[in-house]
């Protein structure tokens, strides 16, 4: 389970009235338990039973500090897998720099095996390219920041 998931169900958990949750995913199992002092996640591999997880301490997880983006950010969406070119070995349908249109093709993103054709909703130039191609990105993700 990635770091993000992880942190996002830890905070959902300590701000709500849950007590307790518990995931079951292809790689394993996580319980996070809200005690007195915080939420404490366990984590079981795929095919053990999870245990009453000790409470301890509340976990601290680092946070990425993001500079603040200036710009029009293009968000995913959908989910899907994020790729900046039309086949693998191709050119990308943007660079960093690059200056595009309203309505210009910036990615596709692959989703039930549909390739959906993501395109600009600003004209402008591309500053940033905020995923990696073959990425999985979430519905709402920003993708490109463009000025």
């Amino acid at each position: 389970m990635d770091l993000r998931k992880l942190k996002t169900l830890i905070d959902l958990v300590s701000e709500s009235n849950v007590s307790e949750l518990e995931i079951t995913e292809a790689e394993g199992k996580i319980r996070i338990v809200k005690g007195g002092g915080g939420v404490a996640p366990y984590f079981a591999p795929a095919g053990q039973p999870v245990a009453q997880a000790p409470v301890v301490a509340p976990v601290a997880l680092p946070e990425a500090v993001a500079p603040a983006e200036t710009g029009h950010t293009v968000k995913s969406p959908m989910v899907g897998t994020f790729y900046r070119s039309a086949s693998p070995g191709a050119k990308s349908f943007v660079e960093v720099g690059d200056n595009v249109k309203e309505g210009q093709t910036l990615c596709i993103i692959e989703a039930m095996k549909i390739l959906n054709e993501i395109e600009s909703d600003k004209s402008g130039t591309v500053r940033r390219i905020l995923s990696d191609n073959g990425q999985a990105v979430e519905y709402g993700q920003p993708l490109f920041i463009i000025d």
